[in-house]
């Protein structure tokens, strides 16, 4: 089911209470008992179990009986609880369409004083082993919830942003809660789907963002065309949550992946080659 504005819009109060309080118990339950959610509420036992019933109808919340009856957040519940948080506090009045959808992550138009960006980090769907092992940010510990996760996922790139946006053409973030980042709006296409007039003058920009970066101690670990951006001058280079540090144990594979994603899509769309070893150096400096 879509995060839907009007569910947002109508949750009553006590709705937001229990996702709250489910949140905070997934720290120690897989499943929350419903009865734990009484105590923690402070609700009456029928009014917790209505709620619940309305946030299951709108897709916040999941109901399982095995191994135990208990509830779980959804993606579309914790999502509520960060973005009705954004507008408690003045980010966002209004939240409009998704306008885009990757593996980890959907991306809304909202607006605030301006048009804003709202990027919800929904990381670990397809299998969260994998997920895991590949974030070195993630805790050890064995539960860790997805939704939970996508929170780590978000700082990681909230981080990475905020340290960037002085120096390299990156979203402009302007807060986090929870999963979800507000960013200002970039008006422009992904490289994968515009054709560029100048391409040499573009790639040249793009090796250049990614050496600032790499000075600064970011390695962007998932370079493509499809999160490089063109807005008819500039270049800006979006999603951050997997940046390494030049530090990193596969830093150097990292940054040569980066490269050559890069460096093949200009080959393959507009016919002109780049050597590795210099582009590495003009990135690395050595």
């Amino acid at each position: 089911m879509d995060l839907s504005a009007d569910h947002i819009k109508t949750l009553h109060k006590y709705e937001l209470r229990i996702l709250q309080s489910i949140e905070y118990l997934m720290n120690r339950y897989s499943w929350v008992p419903e009865e734990e959610l009484v105590r923690n509420t402070r609700l009456s036992a029928n009014e917790v179990h209505f709620r619940l019933s309305k946030l299951m109808k709108k897709g916040m919340v999941r109901y399982s009986q095995v191994p135990y009856p208990g509830y779980c957040l959804v993606f579309n519940g914790y999502d509520t609880i960060a973005i009705t948080h954004l507008v408690k506090k003045g980010i966002i009045s209004s939240l409009g369409d998704c306008i885009g959808e990757g593996k980890e992550s959907r991306v809304y138009e909202a607006l605030g004083t301006g048009p804003i960006i709202l990027k919800l980090h929904r990381i670990g769907q397809r299998s969260f082993q994998t997920v895991r092992r590949g974030r070195s940010y993630l805790p050890e510990k064995q539960h860790c919830p997805w939704v939970f996760a996508s929170h780590y996922s978000a700082e990681q790139e909230y981080l990475a942003l905020n340290a960037l946006k002085s120096h390299v053409k990156v979203p402009t973030p302007l807060f986090m809660n929870r999963n979800v980042i507000a960013m200002a709006y970039i008006a422009g296409d992904r490289l994968a789907d515009c054709s560029l007039e100048n391409p040499r003058k573009a790639f040249d920009d793009i090796i250049a963002q990614v050496g600032i970066a790499y000075r600064l101690g970011y390695i962007h670990g998932d370079l493509s065309e499809y999160n490089v951006m063109f807005d008819g001058e500039e270049i800006w280079i979006i999603d951050w949550p997997q940046w390494v540090s030049p530090d990193h144990e596969n830093a150097a594979e990292i940054l040569n992946h980066d490269l050559e994603t890069i460096i093949k899509f200009f080959h393959r769309r507009y016919r002109f080659s780049s050597d590795m070893n210099e582009v590495r150096s003009l990135v690395t400096g050595c």
